[in-house]
C-alpha cells in the first residue's frame, strides 16, 4: 500500500494551486471509480489499487502548459499521461504508470496518435484492465477548470464526439457496464 498524497508532494508544493487543483480533481476521480467499484460488486475490482492510481493519473501535468490550471511546463497538455508514466515508473509503480497514460480521452490508440500526428509515444495507450477502465470513465466526469462541478453524460458525449462515433461508443458502453 502506497500514500499517493506522499508521491504527489514529491512533484507539487503542498498549498499551491496547482497542488489544490490536482488533488481536488484526483479526489472526485477517486470517489466516483469507488462508488463504481461498490455499486458493482460483482467486477471484482481491486479498490486499493484504484484509490491510489485515481489520485495520481495526473500526476504528469506540472510538466505541461497549461496556465488555466496553474501548469507552467514546456510539454503540451496531452503529454501529461505519458509523462506522468514515466514518473511513476521512476518511482516504482508500473501499474499505476499505465493509468496514468491510458486515461487520456478513452484512450489513445497507435493510429489515433499518428493520424493526429500527436505528439506522443507510437503506442496504443488504451485503457485495458477494469481498474484502468473505470479510472478513465470516472476521469470524464470531473475538469481541473471547473472543480464544483460535475459533468452530464450528455455533456460528456458531446465532447467525445468532437473525436469521433467510437469514441461516444466506448463511452457509452462503460456508461452501462458502471452505472
Amino acid at each position: 500500500m502506497i500514500n499517493p498524497l506522499e508521491i504527489i508532494e514529491k512533484y507539487y508544493l503542498t498549498g499551491s494551486e496547482i497542488h489544490y487543483v490536482l488533488v481536488k480533481h484526483s479526489e472526485q476521480v477517486k470517489n466516483k471509480a469507488l462508488e463504481i467499484a461498490e455499486k458493482h460488486p460483482e467486477l471484482n475490482l481491486d479498490t486499493e489499487f484504484i484509490a491510489e492510481a485515481a489520485m495520481l493519473h495526473d500526476i504528469g501535468i506540472f510538466l505541461c502548459e497549461a496556465p488555466r490550471i496553474h501548469c507552467h511546463g514546456k510539454h503540451q497538455y496531452i503529454e501529461h499521461g505519458y509523462l506522468g508514466a514515466d514518473l511513476l515508473r521512476k518511482e516504482g509503480l508500473p501499474r499505476h504508470a499505465l493509468v496514468c497514460e491510458r486515461h487520456t480521452g478513452t484512450g489513445l490508440s497507435m493510429k489515433m496518435i499518428t493520424k493526429g500526428k500527436l505528439p506522443l509515444p507510437h503506442r496504443d495507450m488504451l485503457p485495458l484492465s477494469p481498474e484502468e477502465q473505470v479510472i478513465c470513465y470516472a476521469d470524464k466526469f470531473y475538469s481541473k477548470t471547473q472543480l464544483d462541478e460535475a459533468h452530464s453524460v450528455d455533456r460528456i458525449r458531446s465532447y467525445l464526439k468532437r473525436y469521433g462515433k467510437s469514441e461516444v461508443l466506448k463511452f457509452d458502453r462503460w456508461y452501462s457496464l458502471f452505472e
